[in-house]
């Protein structure tokens, strides 16, 4: 009875439900939001902020400092060597070596003696550190790869580019001859310059023949070597012409 009751009464005063559904229409849009300008992409690309990278902590990696190695007893015995040819040698030539076997390398030092030549075989580790405290500073590019020296105590550069002809396992790279440094056509230049002897004796003859024609003129009659000196001294003038005296 009470609930019926309470029904009549609600419906009468116009009952109204707790929730009920409310339907919106769409909002009218009055801002776009308008595309930027090329040119100003580009200037915020351009202009945009890097941060750095972030560096590492101090003390997250050991410091970055070579250790000096000190030089052990074989190499000191080996610079002292090298310092003792570069003193007595006079020529001091430097090949490469191309997988030469040990019998061409046998034909080759023999080939070598037979020219007062010896072969010589350094490791490049301590030629660079001889040379890079040394006069001869300017051959340390020539030791890289498997290198060989061929040594004398006087330049033979004709014997040994011979030899080097018929063994083609040997490149030659350079020289250093009467403390100068050469290339491979400075060498064959070299070798084609005349002996020491060859140019005394030509320079002694040279003097000879002057001495022997000076000679030759004074024991000739006086008149004729007046005549040679007025010639001489017509020449050497300015206008040509002297007088007679």
């Amino acid at each position: 009875m009470a609930a019926t009751l309470c029904v009549k009464l609600l419906r009468k005063q116009g009952w109204i439900p707790l929730t009920h559904s409310v339907r919106h229409g769409s909002k009218a849009v009055t801002r776009h939001r308008r595309p930027m300008h090329f040119l100003k992409q580009k200037l915020m690309a351009v202009t945009k902020y890097i941060p750095p990278e972030r560096g590492a902590p101090p003390g997250a990696y050991p410091p970055q400092t070579k250790p000096v190695q000190e030089d052990t007893a074989l190499m000191t015995v080996m610079k002292r060597d090298l310092k003792t040819l570069f003193q007595n040698y006079k020529m001091i030539a430097v090949a490469q070596n191309n997988a030469s076997t040990s019998e061409d390398m046998m034909i080759l030092k023999h080939r070598f003696f037979k020219h007062g030549i010896a072969v010589k075989f350094y490791p490049n580790q301590v030629m660079r550190s001889f040379l890079s405290a040394s006069v001869y500073s300017n051959m340390a590019p020539l030791f890289i790869g498997p290198t060989v020296m061929f040594v004398s105590k006087e330049p033979k550069v004709k014997e040994m580019l011979m030899v080097l002809k018929s063994s083609p396992q040997m490149t030659l790279l350079g020289a250093c001859i009467d403390d100068t440094l050469l290339s491979i056509q400075g060498v064959v230049n070299y070798s084609k310059l005349p002996s020491v002897s060859v140019v005394q004796g030509e320079l002694v003859s040279g003097l000879t023949m002057l001495t022997s024609n000076t000679a030759a003129l004074l024991q000739r009659h006086p008149a004729h070597l007046s005549a040679l000196l007025q010639q001489y001294v017509r020449q050497e003038s300015p206008d040509g012409s002297t007088e007679a005296t």
